[in-house]
């Protein structure tokens, strides 16, 4: 078997849904013993004049979470099939499963067009 450079791994990891994705993560995890736990945050503290002062870390990872899905369901799924690449079913269980995150640990930016999209769609969002 040839080895793949990390751009074909990456183009793989592309055409699969949220799910296989996720069941390769577990998989990888127990075949390897490792887990894909994010690195904690560090908090820094300096001196200031008089005190100590910390620094305030400003928050670069949001999650889009679905609230409801409003009256144009179907446009809803569409909608989230263009933003996850979700199958139509799994797609349509998201939806019907509301309260549930849409997106996880995306910028801000991305955060911002996928609630837009989803608002303009008809459904009810909410990013934390």
């Amino acid at each position: 078997m040839a080895k793949l450079t990390q751009d074909e791994l990456l183009a793989q990891f592309e055409e699969m849904t949220l799910i296989e994705l996720a069941g390769f993560v577990k998989a990888f995890e127990e075949k390897f013993d490792v887990t894909a736990a994010a690195a904690a945050p560090v908090v820094v503290a300096g001196g200031a004049a008089g005190g100590a002062a910390e620094a305030v870390e400003e928050k670069d990872e949001f999650d889009v979470i679905l609230t409801a899905a409003g009256d144009k369901k179907i446009q809803v799924i569409k909608v989230v099939r263009e933003l996850t690449s979700l199958g139509l079913k799994e797609a349509k269980d998201l939806v019907d499963g509301t309260p549930k995150p849409v997106l996880e640990k995306v910028a801000k930016d991305a955060a911002e067009k996928a609630a837009e999209a989803l608002k303009g769609a008809g459904a009810s969002v909410e990013v934390k």
